[in-house]
């Protein structure tokens, strides 16, 4: 999908009127979805009714559910609505800073605020990017649960067959570390759970011959959630009171990678997403209650 010369030349003041912009979405946390998120990750442990929804669940829910119609090349729905209408083709959810202030009861309704914040144009080294930062403010009843700010970053398309941007391996040395190897199916599981429909993820064809990715590629919200895992794991029991990451670079199904991480001075946690060759593929820091 080509995209349009304004893309790259609009000033940040064409979208002016996307900043402050709002929506509400209320929907229950429904049981059925956090027993098949849990069946997903392979968990022992199923979430009961009335239990804390665990970290990064919450991106099971208020997801859009756009009709087939009015759906992009790529998947996902087509630009307008509540985010800007930027014309660039590529778009990705580039990282978060979360702040997890009570537990969100699983099977209880939920409603979540989204209000666009920023809207800021750069360049790099393969040409024009936007990042839109979003807050979102998830309660259920009258308190507040999760408070995230999500970047969403739109970027040109670079020609099939360009190389990859070269990474080094990640410096730090893991005092934790686990392995992941994603398959075909936990990336099907996740999109179906997610309704996401980008087809990075699941069509092989599209992902190589339009984006130029080699193979399929692992959600970022899904590394980011098994991170949280991790952490959790690590925490000796405590509940996350913050968790804030970046994605670096792409993984890619059937290519091992590894959770890893370092306790910090602070009491927090310092975690990575390792990838086969040793790149950095997600950073994040986690803090407790």
């Amino acid at each position: 999908m080509p995209s349009s010369p304004e893309a790259a030349t609009v000033g940040t003041e064409h979208y002016e009127a996307w900043i402050g912009r709002e929506e509400e979405r209320s929907e229950r946390l429904h049981l059925s979805v956090a027993q098949s998120m849990a069946a997903t990750l392979d968990l022992e442990t199923v979430p009961a009714a009335g239990a804390a929804l665990p970290p990064g669940w919450q991106w099971l829910f208020f997801n859009p559910s756009a009709r087939r119609s009015q759906l992009g090349v790529d998947g996902h729905p087509q630009r307008g609505g509540f985010l800007p209408p930027i014309a660039l083709p590529r778009r990705m959810w580039a990282g978060s800073r979360i702040q997890y202030l009570a537990d969100l009861p699983v099977d209880a309704v939920a409603t979540r605020r989204s209000l666009i914040q920023k809207v800021e144009q750069k360049v790099g080294k393969r040409g024009s990017l936007w990042f839109v930062t979003v807050q979102h403010r998830i309660g259920h009843g009258d308190k507040a649960c999760i408070v995230e700010e999500q970047d969403i970053v739109y970027r040109e398309a670079s020609p099939v067959g360009t190389p990859q941007p070269k990474t080094e391996p990640h410096p730090d040395e893991a005092r934790w570390s686990q392995r992941v190897r994603p398959d075909t199916t936990l990336l099907f599981r996740y999109s179906a759970l997610t309704f996401n429909g980008h087809r990075i993820h699941y069509d092989q064809a599209y992902a190589q011959g339009e984006e130029g990715y080699p193979d399929l590629v692992v959600h970022g919200p899904l590394t980011a959630t098994l991170l949280q895992q991790f952490a959790l794991a690590q925490g000796g029991g405590r509940p996350l009171a913050r968790f804030d990451f970046r994605g670096v670079n792409p993984l890619f199904v059937g290519r091992e990678f590894r959770l890893e991480g370092k306790p910090l001075a602070d009491g927090s946690l310092a975690l990575w997403a390792r990838g086969p060759d040793g790149e950095l593929a997600m950073s994040a820091t986690a803090a407790f209650r």
